[in-house]
């Protein structure tokens, strides 16, 4: 049974070479037989976090925020795609998931993380890892760390250079696994209801 995973990105930077990889993701897992939605920060647009979305009365919250929230409880598992800005998570990315919890659930969130240096955005990921665990996502072990995000890529979106071929032998085992949580998270809520 194909699997429905969102893969959500948060930059909103006017060069943002970090959709790239985003997009590079969703033909990836694709490819693999399962489906991808890609989920962008700037172009949901939900503004800065007043009322979180279980906070508005039912039938009133803003349409992009309703609209959202029903592909977050459909959806099988998470792809956090993050930046990393000063050694933190990207804040248009971190307003988006705080607009939400409930919703988040019992569901497992992978992350892939890049930076403009050598470092891939590891410190940013490390920041996300108890973010969405606290949000209540079991975040698998393995990450998917792009270095060097601008030369990642060539013109086309297709893996590019050094970067790029990394990104593509790494990839594999990141998918692997991410659905083998997603499928053991399926099968427990299908013989139990969640605790809460």
């Amino acid at each position: 049974m194909a699997r429905h995973i969102l893969i959500f990105y948060g930059s909103y930077r006017r060069d943002r070479h970090g959709i790239k990889l985003a997009q590079w993701l969703v033909d990836a897992i694709g490819a693999r037989g399962d489906s991808a939605e890609l989920i962008d920060a700037k172009a949901v647009d939900l503004p800065m976090l007043d009322r979180m979305y279980k906070e508005y009365p039912k039938g009133e919250a803003p349409a992009a925020m309703e609209e959202l929230a029903g592909k977050i409880r459909a959806a099988d598992g998470f792809l956090f795609v993050t930046g990393e800005y000063n050694w933190g998570p990207q804040p248009g990315l971190k307003n988006l998931t705080d607009h939400y919890l409930e919703e988040w659930f019992w569901r497992p969130a992978a992350i892939a993380c890049y930076s403009a240096g050598s470092f891939a955005g590891v410190r940013a990921m490390m920041g996300w890892r108890d973010i969405l665990g606290e949000m209540g996502m079991a975040v698998i072990s393995s990450i998917l760390p792009v270095a060097r995000i601008a030369k990642a890529f060539d013109e086309d979106g297709k893996p590019a250079g050094d970067e790029g071929k990394q990104l593509e032998r790494l990839f594999p085992r990141f998918a692997d696994d991410l659905n083998w949580w997603i499928d053991a998270a399926k099968a427990q809520r299908a013989k139990i209801d969640p605790p809460y």
